[in-house]
């Protein structure tokens, strides 16, 4: 067969992301803080663009309107483009399910702010006594105590390297090797670092971090060693198996379940750390005097940006190199489309807030048992959009309602049919219900999956065992066995 060359015409269609759409979806799916920091990068890169005041002078008319979101407001060019079909669409359940979730039978379970909710020796007062940093807290101590530079060096990466609740998480060995240091030296640096205050400090796991506390008392004997080398049967709450580890009776060992419970897991805690951010809302809904709900978007997290046509035009008319002119219809485009582009981005958020709230209507009336199962595609069917839309303008979005604050993709959960064939319940729903029947159990009436089963088939749920159980434990609830412990030891 002889090989030849020849030229052939082919025609194709493809979907090309242009850089303006690349733009565009990425605002979309920015939060309100990230969309900030981004817009202040603009202002500073570009000069033709320039915050909206509080009344703008007649001479600096905008090339482009401020970015407002009307809610029924025509399709325009960008939207179109922003509506493309892309991969990377939500389609599982709300990250927000696992939120908020309640403790089980777990001794540990109850642990707030680094101490347990029943250790009333502590509170503000010692927390106040622990102010400021608690890396700086111990390298104070680290010099004193030593005056060696090695030690010093040491010790000051090991402290380092803690988390917030003051553990070590990171092995020895890797670190030494980084330092050149022996595994024997490491160790050595460790222990002195570990009878620094606060007790249990730089402890690699809660077993030693208790212990530390425990010997700092003069309390770590072998029955309380082996205590705490048990641990896991503390939590599931098998007494008697700890009895027979630890050598003592039930009298005994009631007594060193208290001491530990007067122990401090994450002693770290107790200094200054990274604040969490508050969250703030993109949506406000508010009943509406005329019946329904107002939706509206929140002003102060919309950056309002103009372009300043009357300085383009100043020294558009200096301009004479290409490269200036160049630079110029960059900067002109640029600002042009960022300000279009927020201007859509708001409009689409609102949009789709608007459908979800409708869709909704029935929670914002009556509470978490009355959430409806919805996804993105029938919020995209409504308003004219395609699913990855929907999924990127709900991303890191918070919505404010009469209810508190929640995140957009919350109120997306799957269904679970109903036994007569009617409405189906929401996941979200359905998990609130297992949540509150197991809070309203008594020591006499522990509720197994099974019977959890039989009530939510009563009330018209159609579940199964697998899932009944798969929901408590993503809410963190011990089983019926380690709940039953749990009530019949007291706390």
């Amino acid at each position: 067969m002889a090989i030849s060359q020849k030229l052939e015409l082919r025609q194709s269609q493809g979907l090309v992301m242009m850089p303006q759409l690349q733009f565009a979806i990425k605002l979309l799916q920015l939060s309100n803080l990230e969309l900030s920091q981004f817009v202040e990068q603009e202002l500073e890169r570009n000069p033709l663009l320039e915050r909206e005041q509080e009344g703008p002078s007649g001479d600096e008319a905008p090339l482009a309107e401020p970015a407002t979101a009307p809610l029924e407001a025509p399709e325009s060019v960008a939207e179109q483009a922003i509506d493309a079909d892309f991969s990377n669409l939500y389609t599982g359940d709300s990250s927000s399910d696992a939120a908020g979730q309640a403790g089980g039978g777990n001794l540990w379970s109850n642990v707030r702010g680094g101490r347990f909710d029943d250790a009333e020796d502590y509170g503000v007062e010692q927390a106040a006594g622990h102010a400021g940093s608690l890396k700086e807290h111990l390298l104070q101590q680290l010099n004193v105590a030593t005056a060696d530079p090695a030690t010093r060096l040491i010790g000051a990466h090991l402290i380092e390297s803690l988390n917030e609740a003051g553990y070590l998480t990171e092995s020895l060995e890797l670190m030494g090797e980084r330092l050149g240091s022996t595994p024997e030296d490491m160790a050595a640096v460790l222990r002195l670092i570990q009878g620094f205050d606060p007790a249990g400090i730089a402890a690699r796991d809660l077993a030693e971090c208790l212990a530390l506390q425990l010997a700092e008392r003069n309390r770590l004997d072998p029955a309380m060693q082996a205590c705490l080398d048990h641990l896991e049967l503390l939590g599931k709450r098998d007494l008697e198996g700890l009895q027979r580890l630890c050598g003592v009776d039930a009298e005994d060992l009631a007594e060193m379940i208290q001491e530990i419970r007067q122990l401090n897991p994450k002693p770290g805690l107790a200094f200054e750390h990274d604040v969490a951010q508050v969250v703030v809302p993109d949506v406000y809904v508010r009943e509406s005097p005329a019946g329904g709900w107002s939706v509206e978007l929140n002003s102060d997290t919309l950056p309002r940006v103009l372009v300043n046509g009357r300085y383009y035009s100043h020294i558009a008319r200096k301009a004479k190199g290409k490269e200036d002119k160049v630079y110029l219809q960059e900067c002109i485009s640029s600002a042009n489309w960022l300000v279009k582009s927020l201007d859509q981005r708001a409009r689409t958020i609102l949009k789709v807030s608007s459908e979800i709230v409708r869709q909704q209507d029935a929670f914002l009336a009556h509470g978490v048992e009355h959430l409806r199962p919805l996804n993105l595609r029938t919020i995209a069917e409504v308003i004219g959009m395609h699913e990855s839309t929907v999924s990127r303008a709900t991303a890191n979005k918070y919505v404010a309602t009469p209810r508190g604050v929640f995140e957009l993709k919350y109120f997306f959960t799957s269904a679970i049919a109903s036994t007569s064939g009617g409405e189906a319940h929401s996941a979200e729903a359905v998990r609130h219900r297992i949540r509150k029947l197991i809070d309203e159990e008594t020591g006499a009436n522990i509720l197994s999956d099974d019977r959890l089963v039989e009530l939510l088939k009563a009330e018209g749920v159609d579940i199964a065992r697998r899932t009944v159980a798969k929901y408590r434990e993503t809410m963190g609830i011990a089983s019926s066995v380690q709940r039953r412990r749990a009530k019949l030891v007291p706390a």
